[in-house]
């Protein structure tokens, strides 16, 4: 059979530090918990310590995701880390993560599709495996260092953005199962609506720049609320159209944690039971390129997951970039 990748292991880590909805009520003197509770499906998040670093995220969800996988570090054969939150702007936090891990054969680089890019990570290594034999065992992660981009002025912001890391490995099969259909899409036309615009070429980092938090995520623009409910359901038909399958078919549906409603509003386009979306934004937050790693991690453990499920993965974030995908559990 023609050769295929397929998800063989998950795992996820969220720093110690839980920042309840009430710890914005008591800061912002105002009731910030209920809007977060009921339109967000947001009770808590978790913020990491001053000390540590997004590799340092993504170490203990991938030494998960590889134990699940009954993979060793030097199995590894090539390591893509999801993030718009870096160690630093170079060298890429991949070749960080693989020399904390004592990944001495793997090749790594980093990408930044912002929240759309687990997603677009997994379907990058599904690629690489089909096309190429030297590739059998892929480390993806997605993670999410965002509190340390946080301007805690804004409580609109501040208020719904945390830390985390989700992690899969990916490996090789002939099975007929696994990664079968993907679809990406970005509406370019938002890239100046949500971001962090200092840092980069365009804007150095300098005093001035730091005084007027310039380098803290902002939204100097307003995204139509409507722009997930639109495009979340035609990616899902378009991917799903690929395989020959329906909505109904699908049993689990992972979509970017970032607003509940924005979910509900999809699965009701497309006709499925609102169950059928694990969700983690409850305990976590929003964990931005990390939320759909993590989504599928805590799924897996609460033994929710099964050899033959079908899996439509649907993430999008700043850029506007969307990436949607389909998988067949199992190995």
């Amino acid at each position: 059979m023609t050769r295929r990748a397929t998800l063989t292991g998950t795992g996820m880590y969220a720093p110690e530090r839980v920042v309840p909805n009430t710890f914005f009520d008591a800061r912002y003197g105002r009731d910030i918990s209920t809007f977060l509770r009921e339109q967000r499906n947001i009770q808590e998040r978790r913020w990491m310590a001053p000390e540590q670093a997004t590799s340092d995220l993504i170490v203990p969800a991938a030494r998960d995701a590889m134990a699940a996988a009954g993979v060793t570090a030097d199995q590894l054969d090539l390591i893509v880390v999801s993030t718009d939150t870096p160690d630093q702007l170079s060298p890429s936090t991949a070749s960080v993560v693989a020399y904390k891990l004592g990944a001495t054969r793997a090749g790594t680089f980093d990408i930044n599709t912002a929240c759309a890019g687990f997603v677009t990570a997994l379907d990058l290594a599904a690629k690489y495996i089909a096309a190429d034999e030297q590739y059998d065992t892929i480390l993806v992660v997605g993670a999410y260092a965002m509190s340390k981009w946080l301007n805690l002025d804004d409580y609109k912001i501040a208020t719904l953005f945390a830390d985390g890391a989700g992690a899969a490995i990916v490996r090789a099969t002939k099975s007929g199962r696994g990664f079968s259909a993907s679809y990406l899409y970005t509406a370019g036309e938002y890239h100046d609506h949500m971001g962090i615009y200092a840092g980069g070429s365009l804007h150095p980092i300098d005093h001035g720049v730091l005084d007027r938090k310039e380098h803290l995520l902002a939204f100097p623009k307003r995204i139509p609320p409507e722009t997930n409910g639109i495009h979340w359901p035609r990616i899902a038909r378009l991917v799903l159209d690929r395989v020959g399958k329906q909505p109904a078919d699908v049993k689990h549906w992972f979509l970017t944690q970032f607003n509940v409603q924005s979910i509900y509003e999809t699965l009701d386009a497309l006709g499925v039971p609102r169950d059928r979306a694990h969700l983690v934004m409850d305990r976590f937050g929003y964990t931005g390129s990390a939320s759909i790693g993590m989504c599928v991690a805590d799924a897996v453990a609460q033994d929710k997951v099964h050899d033959g499920d079908l899996c439509v993965f649907i993430g999008s974030g700043g850029g506007m970039s969307m990436a949607g995908l389909v998988l067949e559990w199992g190995a």
